[in-house]
């Protein structure tokens, strides 16, 4: 299993994912690709995010099931813990 997750990012790019992957929500890729693919995509979106924000999860041979990437301007950031990947939503700075 193998979920892509975008924001704020061109619709060229959501249109070349949608070659490779099902999109059931905007914004949200999910398919069944090779790490070689995964990594090719990866790369396509960094490329081309044009400053938008890039998550990858995948199945893995881990202790969670799954591995995870993010990339850019994303509103969640990873934190890994004792060996765990987490989420943690940043807090927006306080204005004065």
């Amino acid at each position: 299993m193998f979920v892509m997750i975008l924001e704020k990012v061109p619709t060229g790019l959501r249109g070349e994912l949608s070659r490779w992957l099902v999109e059931p929500k905007s914004g949200i890729f999910v398919g069944d690709v090779s790490a070689r693919i995964r990594d090719i995509l990866w790369e396509r979106a960094i490329e081309k995010g044009r400053g938008g924000g890039v998550i990858q999860i995948w199945s893995a041979k881990t202790e969670q099931k799954f591995d995870m990437r993010m990339y850019g301007d994303t509103s969640r950031e990873v934190v890994e813990a004792e060996g765990l990947k987490l989420i943690r939503i940043p807090e927006k700075s306080k204005q004065k």
